[in-house]
């Protein structure tokens, strides 16, 4: 049985985050393991929004700690051919009056406070950033110039490759199917391809989780949720990369918004989605009635979308928790084990400083951010990190 001093379990942006920290930090004994492919999970299926606005402040500083890797990408992974795609357009956020409006201005608020640059905007500043948008209705209108979007499979394989660099084993195509333990310590993991021991197994297994939760005999609340994402194109409204990404914080489904291809429109809900019976990626079916339903919304803020086309469409599937925040650190008294789940659509904006933390974690060392707010036993004493928007990937 071959030893290992770390294992971690998925190689999408977060596993792969990890072993590319594991091993900068001098971790030389790593091994990956991936059912599929890198970054072909649910990384791949991810609309790669970056921006630092959230409305739970320990988001925040993650999100912060993860903007100076995307923004430096090549220099942060050591290779000058590597590229996470970013597009930096900015990123535009509004609410009208009721509800959304003072969480709104607390979120913005505190991202001042925090050191982030956020520009507070009348209508027609905002018309002037996004002008195939109508903002006849925004009371409160924000803008985060340095946010925009990247590729989140090249993010993934990006740091994968980093990681072989610096000694990582990646195995791919090989599924773990149990964990060895002696009392109440993980030492091991089973697998399709027999059988490896380690000092720490990271459990990055996103959707699932679930099948952790059955080896230890402990609950990780988390389900599998499909989302949406359609991208559509309209001859009149050509949704530039010079355009700023948006939420509207005023529509039903709090969607948002961003460039595609660099003239198509990519929309998405930013609300609870349909949850899954078990995890799988495959591409769910998307109704006419949905398309209909989130173009009617789409028109209400674009008038010129009225009459768009869909170009294309596709399904993601997030890691769900009760409060919609990640579970990161240690398992109760379960020894020699780091998880991190349940990102519920955050994934890749904080994947790196994740990776760092989970990294730190494992190493025994102390972390930049404090991972005690996203500690598994907060959904038994109630503390939970709920986002003052309500349930769903805004946060």
């Amino acid at each position: 049985m071959s030893h290992y001093d770390f294992i971690v379990i998925g190689a999408g942006v977060i596993g792969t985050s990890v072993a590319h920290h594991l091993a900068a930090a001098g971790a030389n004994s790593v091994l990956v393991l991936e059912r599929g492919t890198t970054g072909a999970g649910t990384t791949s299926q991810s609309s790669g929004l970056l921006r630092t606005h959230y409305s739970v402040r320990q988001n925040v500083e993650l999100a912060r700690s993860s903007w100076s890797a995307f923004n430096n990408f090549a220099e942060y992974v050591g290779d000058d051919e590597a590229s996470c795609g970013l597009v930096k357009c900015g990123y535009l956020i509004c609410a009208p009056e009721g509800d959304k409006l003072a969480p709104l201005r607390a979120s913005l608020a505190a991202q001042q406070e925090m050191g982030i640059e956020v520009q507070l905007m009348n209508r027609a500043e905002a018309r002037e950033r996004l002008p195939i948008a109508q903002f006849d209705d925004a009371a409160l209108i924000g803008f985060e110039p340095e946010a925009g979007f990247a590729d989140a499979y090249l993010v993934a394989t990006s740091f994968a490759r980093s990681a072989r660099r610096r000694g990582v084993k990646i195995m791919e195509g090989v599924s773990v199917t149990g964990v060895i333990r002696e009392g109440r310590r993980v030492t091991g993991v089973e697998t399709s391809a027999g059988r490896f021991s380690c000092g720490t197994l990271v459990s990055t297994q996103n959707i699932w989780t679930p099948e952790l939760a059955a080896w230890i005999g402990v609950p990780l609340p988390v389900k599998p949720e499909r989302h949406t994402v359609l991208a559509l194109e309209c001859e009149t409204g050509a949704y530039t990369f010079g355009m700023p990404a948006f939420k509207d914080l005023g529509s039903p489904g709090m969607l948002y918004f961003r460039s595609y291809g660099g003239s198509q429109m990519l929309v998405s809900e930013g609300v609870v989605g349909e949850t899954l019976n078990a995890p799988e990626t495959e591409q769910g079916e998307i109704s006419l009635d949905y398309v209909v339903e989130v173009g009617a919304q789409v028109a209400g803020r674009f008038p010129a979308y009225e009459t768009a086309g869909l170009a294309s469409s596709w399904t993601g599937v997030y890691d769900v928790t009760p409060d919609w925040n990640p579970v990161l650190g240690g398992v109760g008294d379960v020894e020699g084990l780091v998880v991190g789940f349940g990102f519920s659509g955050h994934g890749f904006k904080l994947s790196p400083g994740i990776g760092r933390l989970l990294a730190q974690h494992a190493l025994g060392q102390p972390t930049d951010v404090s991972l005690a707010p996203y500690a598994l036993e907060r959904f038994e004493t109630g503390a939970l990190l709920v986002g003052k928007y309500g349930s769903g990937a805004v946060s």
